[in-house]
């Protein structure tokens, strides 16, 4: 590869980085090229997957002011470039994994930290960020509506209280207010 060559990719991949939140590391040899599209496939649109060459991506990655990774970059190695949720592309790169053993989880880095690849399948295991935040969501709806029964429980106490009394009233049991002016 001329050395022109080289700065360009240096240059796209180091792109890629900045423009990414995540970034996960994978050996992929002996899988077939039609397996690597159904990888890309699966992965869907927040991520692209890109074999590299290591010492261009180390390049591009210090370059980019990503650290923690060299020592995921021997042997064959491809690299998943997160823009949306990491989540998600975890849970694809893991299950894909399952089903093909050729692809390795080597390592990533998500949002500036180094991962390792237990901490990636780890992050495999959480929700999604929309499950996370419906979650969310429904627990802030239950609290409110706990807090709105809570502040309207006095004011329905006194209601019931004031119907009460003038039941009484009504009925000609007029004693609580007699009982008052007797006081006087």
């Amino acid at each position: 590869m001329a050395g022109s060559d080289k700065g360009a990719v240096v240059a796209e991949i180091r792109q890629r980085f900045e423009a990414s939140n995540a970034a996960v590391v994978t050996a992929y040899t002996g899988l077939t090229v039609a397996q690597l599209k159904e990888l890309r496939r699966a992965l869907g649109e927040n991520a692209q997957y890109r074999v590299t060459k290591n010492t261009l991506t180390k390049i591009a990655a210090n370059e980019a002011g990503v650290s923690g990774l060299d020592e995921f970059f021997k042997g064959s190695t491809a690299v998943a470039f997160v823009t949306g949720d990491p989540v998600n592309v975890a849970k694809g790169l893991r299950d894909f994994a399952k089903e093909n053993p050729a692809l390795v989880i080597k390592g990533g880095v998500l949002e500036g930290k180094p991962l390792n690849a237990e901490e990636i399948v780890k992050l495999a295991d959480l929700e999604s960020r929309e499950v996370l935040l419906s979650k969310l969501a429904g627990g802030m709806k239950a609290s409110m509506a706990k807090a709105a029964a809570t502040f309207q429980a006095p004011l329905t106490k006194f209601v019931r209280t004031a119907d009460a009394l003038r039941d009484k009233v009504e009925q000609g049991g007029a004693g609580a207010p007699a009982a008052a002016e007797s006081a006087e």
